[in-house]
Formats: structure tokens, sequence, C-alpha cells
């Protein structure tokens, strides 16, 4: 991911939910702009913190099956809070429903405790070949990308692979 906006899993319950941080440093380019006088996370990179966790959630749920997974909606986000440097923004998704095309979860994000953002996303998955969009190939490639992302997130800062209740993705044949 070009953008990542989470930095580390910190727990993921497959099927049911993920807690992922993301630690605002006084480096990230977009603070320069985003004011320079009193820097702060621009609330739709704390929606794509909330996007990417719940991304995660979704292909570890379905076994990293799908090569896309996309936000189709987000409802009744409310933002409470700023993210400045130094603070970290905890973020939670649960899975309300499943229909094995559709998730719908409901997220938040807090900061010291304090919630900072939360709302409903709607996410869609599917894979480019059986849209017509690209080969079989190129959605093998962008899972097996996934996976390995998703390992780094589980490795940041010595994380366990102990805090995922599911095991660590494995390779299918269908990925070879």
């Amino acid at each position: 991911m070009r953008f990542a906006q989470i930095d580390r899993i910190l727990s993921l319950e497959q099927g049911k939910s993920i807690t992922a941080v993301k630690g605002l440093a006084l480096s990230e380019e977009y603070l320069k702009d985003h004011f320079p006088r009193f820097p702060v996370m621009p609330g739709v990179l704390m929606l794509e913190a909330i996007f990417q966790a719940s991304m995660f959630l979704v292909r570890v749920t379905d076994d990293f099956q799908h090569s896309m997974v996309v936000l189709k909606e987000s409802r009744n986000f409310r933002f409470n809070g700023f993210v400045q440097p130094g603070h970290q923004l905890l973020v939670t998704a649960t899975i309300q429903s499943d229909d094995r095309r559709i998730t719908k979860l409901k997220t938040e994000g807090t900061i010291e405790g304090k919630p900072s953002v939360g709302g409903v996303l709607i996410l869609e998955r599917f894979n480019l070949a059986d849209r017509g969009l690209a080969s079989a190939a190129t959605d093998c490639h962008m899972r097996q990308q996934f996976r390995m992302h998703y390992e780094r997130l589980l490795d940041q800062l010595g994380t366990a692979r102990s805090v995922a209740a599911s095991p660590a993705p494995t390779r299918d044949a269908a990925d070879v």
C-alpha cells in the first residue's frame, strides 16, 4: 500500500473484529499543509485508517480470496477530536453483517480512550478477473501483496503472531 494509514495490527478475531493503531508523527508529509501552525491528521485520512483496518479484517476472514476490497459506503461518521503529532489513533472495527460479497462494520477511532471518529462502513469485495477487468494472474499477485503487507503489520515493533486469533495466512494452490 502506498499510503498506509495503520502501523500495526494489535488484535484480529477472524469474522468478528480488529484493533489496529496509527501513530501520527510530525514528519508526515501532509502535516506541512494541514495545518502549518496546528498540525492535525485530516479527517479523510482518519477514515482511511479505519477503512484499511476494516479491509484487513475482511481479507483475513475470507482467507485473502479477493483481490479487491473497496469502500462502498460510509454512514453516520462523526469526528469528535483532533489527532495531533505524538498521538496514536486506536482503530476498532466489528463486523455487523456479512453476505460474502458485502460486509457492514461498526467502526471507531479513539485517542487516549476518548472517541475521535466513528461510523459505519460498508465494504464490497471481488476479483478483477470475475468482472473482466484484469487477468487471474493480476488477482493472484494482488492477493499475495496484501498477505505480505498483513504479515508486516502483525510483526511491527515486535508484535507476536499470537495477537491474531486466526492463524497466519497460508498460500493455497491458486496463489502459486
